[in-house]
């Protein structure tokens, strides 16, 4: 009886390094995952703008033709929206939206149809896409309500200034269908992303 006490005795000494092991691996694990779910939450509190393959968020915005939805103006493929900041005062904007008059017919051809969003209103808009002969739509969201939907309403900025209510630049793809496609951004508001870079996104789409 004796021997086969010290027998299992020794048994479970010899299996201790291993069950400290898995342990150790078990530990790991958990702390992989927490580490992941923890990088998880910060990338979605630090995302701007729509989640990329979900639908788009129900929104209208206000134009010549009166009010509509992106899908509304979809071309074959969908509706390519530059969200920017004002073509009242940003000069930033304003170079990108005259820039971006080389990528509306490229556009087009590929079966997207270019339009630009902002919280101006659409007399602002008209007045500045008539007088740089825009050969797109420009779209007014004055009350940012298609801006917050999209989750791009730039919070840094005064309650009730001038600029509350702007987006964060960025340029979102929306298919027909109404899916959010991809999405375009730079990491400061002076940058905007190059036309190539926009003609190339739409012709891997």
């Amino acid at each position: 009886m004796l021997m086969i006490r010290t027998a299992s005795l020794a048994s479970l000494l010899a299996l201790l390094p291993a069950a400290a092991a898995a342990q150790d691996a078990s530990d790991a694990a958990l702390s992989a995952k927490a580490s992941e779910a923890e990088q998880a939450a910060m990338a979605e509190s630090m995302r701007v703008g729509p989640i990329v393959s979900q639908p788009a968020p129900a929104a209208s915005v206000v134009g010549p033709e009166g009010v509509v939805s992106f899908t509304d103006l979809a071309g074959e493929k969908g509706t390519v929206v530059a969200f920017f900041r004002s073509a009242d005062w940003c000069p930033y904007c304003k170079k990108q939206l005259i820039d971006l008059k080389d990528a509306a017919a490229p556009l087009g051809d590929e079966g997207w149809t270019l339009i630009g969003v902002s919280y101006d209103s659409p007399e602002t808009l008209a007045d500045f896409k008539a007088a740089k002969d825009l050969p797109y739509g420009l779209y007014s969201d004055t009350g940012s309500a298609a801006i917050d939907a999209f989750d791009l309403r730039n919070p840094d900025v005064p309650a009730g200034s001038r600029y509350d209510g702007i987006p964060h630049p960025a340029i979102i793809f929306i298919s027909a269908d109404g899916t959010v496609k991809a999405v375009m951004r730079e990491e400061g508001y002076k940058d905007r992303p190059a036309v190539d870079a926009v003609l190339a996104m739409a012709a891997a789409l």
